[in-house]
């Protein structure tokens, strides 16, 4: 993967490439990692050169093989600690919740994107979004104790669930039993 010759035409594109309509063919593993923080780490060293970081950002998508950088020439799988993206961002606009990841990507949270809660590599449960072509976003602390600022309660049958609504969708940011939701700071 030329990178150098990606870099240079990346400096006029302020889009992402149409990565879901290249259909190369699968050249094997690379030794680039994105840690569960979301930093970028190739052969054992942290990459320093953001531009870098942000191109090859736009240019990932997930296949059966799992995270993959994609060009129209080549395909190549990389490793991937939790999720890819990280939502760096967050600000209500008219009701509904834009959020930003830490390369860009913008999206609203509503029923394409929906928030969902999933395990960690850790095994603890966290917020996650879908971005784009099958890319998932982590949300940050700060983003996540965000919402939770701006978060009411709706009730179920023996719980009760904590979130936001945004597009007309109810976003479950998490759920506490009968005892926590009579204590809750929302009630």
């Amino acid at each position: 993967m030329n990178l150098d010759h990606l870099l240079q035409h990346s400096e006029t594109a302020a889009t992402i490439p149409p990565v879901d309509q290249w259909q190369p063919p699968f050249c094997g593993d690379m030794p680039l990692t994105i840690k569960a923080d979301g930093s970028w780490w190739h052969e054992g060293a942290p990459f320093k050169r953001p531009e870098l970081v942000r191109l090859l950002a736009s240019l990932l998508r997930h296949d059966p093989e799992g995270v993959c950088l994609v060009t129209p020439t080549e395909r190549v799988r990389i490793e991937v600690e939790d999720c890819p993206l990280m939502i760096v961002a967050a600000h209500q606009i008219g009701g509904d919740w834009r959020l930003t990841t830490q390369h860009g990507d913008e999206l609203t949270l509503d029923v394409d994107h929906p928030l969902t809660m999933t395990r960690t590599p850790g095994g603890d449960e966290a917020p996650e979004v879908p971005v784009r072509f099958g890319l998932a976003a982590r949300l940050s602390r700060n983003v996540y104790y965000q919402l939770v600022d701006a978060a009411s309660l709706r009730e179920g049958e023996g719980h009760t669930d904590v979130g936001v609504e945004s597009a007309g969708v109810w976003h479950v940011l998490g759920t506490l039993n009968d005892v926590e939701a009579s204590e809750s700071p929302w009630n």
